[in-house]
């Protein structure tokens, strides 16, 4: 009698182990509605959760299967990032007074070198230019020389992607990337509707604008309110034409413009004339003469504010500048893509991370071919929770319903304000990743890929409300 019993109470310990085991793999209710719904199927999706005190699967759905995580895996390279650099680190960009200063009048070139800052934007550039003012330059007598070879940049097609070359997404990186590149459009009808005015945010003298543009009735609606931009060869004249519709009263739109050093030159001589400076010479490419000491250091912003814009507002080009600056710190040569590629790869190895199932390009997860699985995102967001600097890198997350790519979702819903995520979106993918906080005040790590065709127009969406709303209720 006791052996039977004994044999009894090992078949049912035996049946709740399986029991435990086969749970987690099971997708919730109201996650398989939307699946059924949209008609995907089970293995567009992948899931894994953790609680985070814990580390058994709360959910386990396709763990190992590798999916594209699109722009998730800016999660990747801004923790290598922190963890390397720390969250103190600056770029510098140097300015070089090469010929004599008297009087305000510098008689010769003036050179600026830059290391990679990826936040050089049109504020911060004037502030560098306030610098110069503040040295007792007036006025340049010579060219501006440009300095980039700190990156060594294959050249880039910023078409390749999706055939949108324009697209301030497609910016490729530079070791003096200024204002992104990017040029801020702003049109709105004239009095009479007769015609459309256009604006430039910040006014490059070297862009050409020409507006063929016409007004026509109805509201202000349709893709790109009606609006064909195209631009020449050389990239330095744009053309606008099509239909504005009368009840726009203002519309903006953000493209890239010129070459990368053409557009530093253009936002140098705009900026320095209106601050009251002259400069007669055009603009060159140049590397620092060997032993010369800079005239001026402008320090960027810190590396913790840095992976703050990349991950809230999805920087592409802010990301992949991040990725070279690993190249460049680590090998101390020009930086290339493929060395920072190797960088954080060797970081995952050393640090007990698996990377056999990493495919990793550029940092921005800007490509087809990238490649992560929900089991390894977790195991990075438990390191980056684990790691001495774990507020910067949770505060660099965008915020449920109140920030950055997450502002508009979950308003006016439970879920708003519990989730610290990055979000990835592009044709026929769509992700989710980060730190949730249950309504019970569990708190959990959660990755969630999903790979399927127009996953990205919406469904992809539904899927992860889904899936948030089943664990706040956890």
């Amino acid at each position: 009698m006791n052996l039977r019993i004994a044999q009894l109470t090992a078949a049912f310990f035996l049946l709740l182990l399986a029991w435990q085991v086969t749970l987690p793999s099971e997708l919730p209710k109201q996650v398989r509605t939307v699946l059924a719904h949209r008609g995907l199927p089970d293995d567009s999706l992948s899931v894994y959760i953790e609680k985070l005190d814990a580390a058994d699967a709360l959910l386990s759905w396709k763990p190992d299967t590798p999916k594209n995580p699109a722009s998730v895996m800016k999660m990747l390279t801004t923790l290598a990032a922190l963890d390397i650099l720390g969250p103190a680190y600056q770029w510098d960009t140097e300015i070089y007074l090469l010929g004599d200063l008297a009087d305000g009048v510098l008689d010769g070139d003036l050179l600026i070198r830059g290391t990679g800052d990826p936040y050089l934007v049109t504020e911060r550039f004037w502030k560098l230019l306030r610098r110069l003012r503040q040295e007792g330059v007036r006025e340049i007598r010579g060219d501006l020389l440009i300095d980039d070879s700190y990156f060594n940049v294959a050249a880039h097609d910023p078409a390749a992607f999706d055939n949108e070359p324009l697209r301030a997404y497609n910016v490729g990186p530079n070791a003096l990337l200024v204002n992104y590149k990017v040029v801020r459009y702003f049109f709105s009808p004239n009095s009479n509707n007769a015609s459309v005015n256009i604006q430039l945010d910040p006014m490059l003298d070297e862009l050409r604008i020409v507006n063929k543009l016409s007004v026509s009735a109805g509201s202000c609606r349709g893709y790109q309110r009606g609006i064909t931009v195209t631009m020449n060869e050389t990239l330095d004249q744009v053309t606008f034409s099509g239909r504005f519709p009368a009840g726009c009263a203002r519309y903006a739109m953000d493209r890239s413009a010129l070459s990368h050093n053409h557009y530093v030159y253009a936002l140098f001589t705009s900026l320095w004339q209106e601050s009251g400076g002259k400069i007669s010479g055009g603009w060159r490419n140049a590397e620092v003469p060997y032993e010369v000491e800079p005239d001026i250091v402008f320090e960027s912003v810190l590396l913790s504010d840095v992976i703050r814009k990349i991950n809230k507002h999805s920087n592409n080009v802010m990301a992949r500048q991040l990725l070279l600056t690993l190249a460049a710190e680590s090998t101390g040569e020009a930086a290339t893509e493929a060395a920072g590629r190797d960088v954080v790869m060797r970081w995952l190895l050393q640090r007990g991370m698996a990377a056999d199932s990493t495919r990793f390009e550029n940092g921005a997860g800007l490509s087809r071919d990238v490649r992560l699985t929900t089991k390894n995102l977790v195991g990075l967001l438990r390191y980056g929770y684990e790691s001495r600097y774990m507020p910067e890198y949770l505060s660099s997350l965008s915020l449920s319903g109140l920030d950055g790519t997450l502002s508009r979702r979950f308003l006016g819903n439970s879920l708003k304000g519990r989730a610290h995520m990055k979000t990835g979106s592009i044709d026929d993918v769509s992700a989710i990743a980060g730190y949730f906080q249950a309504r019970s005040g569990n708190r959990y790590l959660v990755a969630v890929l999903q790979n399927h065709k127009d996953i990205h127009r919406g469904p992809g969406e539904e899927v992860q409300a889904a899936l948030l709303a089943w664990l706040n209720r956890q």
